[in-house]
């Protein structure tokens, strides 16, 4: 069965970039470009990691990471925050809202698909 990756990315291009990427490598990848769409999505679709921009207008990555972790549905959902904020206190932050992984832009896409690989495990 294939894993289902929930990307929330509110730049097109990349996030055209990281469906293309995941898609050649085997995942069933949805899309969505903010905070709220990424939440109704993850109801509807539960998929199996979500990769989160931080930046995103409305309610930031942060922000979505801690309510799904406060979420008994959806608390055990890995969540990948993918983002070009990197000072301590940006990663600090990822690990207060519960993120499971925390790679910052630029990234290279072997990396992100190996982490991916450890959280869901390789595709099936």
């Amino acid at each position: 069965m294939q894993k289902k990756i929930l990307i929330v990315e509110d730049e097109e291009s990349l996030l055209k970039l990281e469906s293309i990427l995941l898609t050649t490598k085997g995942y069933l990848v949805q899309g969505v470009t903010s905070g709220l769409s990424a939440l109704e999505a993850v109801n509807e679709e539960h998929p199996d990691l979500i990769l989160l921009d931080v930046m995103l207008p409305k309610m930031d990555g942060f922000e979505v990471c801690q309510r799904l972790k406060n979420d008994p549905a959806t608390r055990g959902i890995p969540v990948v925050l993918l983002t070009a904020k990197k000072t301590p206190e940006d990663l600090a932050r990822g690990e207060e809202v519960g993120a499971d992984h925390y790679i910052t832009k630029p990234f290279k896409s072997a990396m992100v698909i190996d982490i991916i690989e450890q959280l869901v495990g390789k595709k099936s």
